[in-house]
């Protein structure tokens, strides 16, 4: 699965980061993966944290392919 991360939708509301340890923050408060700046990530099925950090964005900033 490959995660995807659209910054312009971004309203830096916090819950991709309360679910998931993959996702933090620019200093602007805009999503970024926690490890890299690339705007997309493999991830694994069983990744359930990511997955629900991704289906919980209100504004579908992260989707998954």
């Amino acid at each position: 699965m490959k995660v995807s991360i659209i910054p312009e939708k971004c309203i830096a509301c916090g819950l991709c980061q309360t679910y998931s340890s993959l996702f933090d923050y620019q200093d602007d408060g805009i999503v970024k993966f926690a490890d890299s700046n690339l705007l997309e990530k493999e991830i694994s099925q069983q990744d359930q944290q990511a997955i629900l950090a991704v289906k919980s964005c209100p504004t579908k900033a992260l989707t998954i392919k």
